[in-house]
């Protein structure tokens, strides 16, 4: 197991003649620590497949370098870097047998057969296969298939990282949970880092211990689930994460308080008055709530959703989203709302000022 450190890292892909480069990763300066269970998390084209193979020697990025354990490693090759990847679809030898697909790795490298027939039955039993080592991989449905791919980086015990590529899309729904249980168990069981990359934030915050969380080709913020949800950094980050995603609506400033269409607002994270450029409020449904005295809104609709409602107001031309108790009436006549004072967060252009901003 290793510790990687990305160092001013990017990566542009060839342009078509006579255009300049475009960066699919823009710069990044990285650490998974040894043993970490991290996950990347971005929409499409957000750059998580290209670091991932930076990472795993598939490509060599266009700058900055890359190190295990202080070691530079940014143009070795892949089989020099003890590197396990479990891609999107499951890459498995269908005439072999689940033993010998999980084996396989093992007699590459010239294990003796009493080490590899131990260390096989050790990792069946881990994935729930033991029963299946002497059936033919192809009669095997698409989450089983997909354990032996994550089965043969586990068998390895050389491994530095084993890195997930969307593991889960081909998998039906109703075993997704079961497989990421499996993947968060076998990470306690085994210590070894494990990358993940997806865009669904439920895998994302099921799985890691922190995420990454990528957009538009650069990393805008790293932290546990906790961390993200309670302290977006950026405008992105409380959108993307969380369902619904943050409110993040315009503002003014007042001697450091926000104002949100002549309302004037309180915020426990008081920016400074001289700050230039696109300046927002990002207040998550939950922290919003009706009071006798507040921004009078217009409600546009209501979404029982069992546990919770998820109310739409409007206030002039903004619309806001709500959570509210299941049991909580809404206000038939003059609704007016609140923001919890605490949970408000000023943005200027798209990143958090005031107390722990960027």
């Amino acid at each position: 197991m290793s510790r990687i450190e990305f160092r001013n890292v990017r990566h542009a892909y060839p342009p078509p003649p006579g255009q300049a480069p475009v960066y699919a990763l823009k710069e990044v300066s990285q650490v998974w620590e040894d043993g970490g269970a991290y996950a990347l998390l971005g929409p499409s084209g957000c750059g998580k497949t290209t670091l991932l193979n930076i990472i795993s020697g598939l490509l060599t990025p266009s700058e900055g370098s890359i190190l295990f354990d202080d070691n530079e490693i940014t143009q070795r090759p892949t089989a020099d870097r003890h590197i396990a990847q479990v891609f999107q679809f499951p890459v498995v030898y269908d005439t072999m047998s689940v033993f010998d697909n999980l084996a396989f790795p093992l007699r590459n490298r010239g294990m003796p057969e009493s080490q590899v027939q131990a260390r096989v039955i050790e990792i069946a039993e881990m994935l729930d296969l033991s029963d299946r080592l002497k059936h033919r991989a192809s009669g095997l449905s698409a989450d089983g298939k997909q354990k032996i791919s994550l089965g043969r980086g586990l068998v390895r015990e050389d491994v530095n990282a084993i890195l997930f590529d969307e593991p889960l899309t081909v998998i039906d729904p109703h075993l997704k949970w079961q497989l990421r249980s499996k993947l968060k168990e076998l990470h306690q069981q085994i210590g070894v880092t494990m990358i993940y990359v997806t865009h669904d934030q439920v895998e994302a915050l099921t799985f890691a211990d922190k995420v990454v969380v990528m957009h538009d080709g650069g990393v805008v913020q790293v932290g546990t689930p906790v961390e993200l949800f309670s302290r977006p950094r950026h405008t992105f980050v409380g959108y993307f994460i969380g369902s619904p995603g943050m409110n993040v609506l315009p503002c003014r400033l007042d001697n450091g308080q926000p104002v949100f269409a002549n309302n004037l607002l309180s915020s426990g994270y008081p920016a400074d008055t001289d700050l230039s450029g696109k300046l927002e409020i990002g207040i998550r449904p939950e922290f919003v709530h009706f009071a006798s005295q507040g921004i009078p809104v217009a409600i546009e609709k209501v979404e029982d959703l069992g546990r919770y409602q998820v109310v739409t107001v409007k206030h002039e031309t903004e619309q806001i989203k709500m959570i509210v108790a299941e049991d909580q009436l809404i206000p038939s006549e003059n609704p007016q709302i609140q923001f919890d004072p605490e949970n408000l967060r000023i943005y200027c252009d798209d990143w958090a000022v005031g107390a722990d901003g960027a």
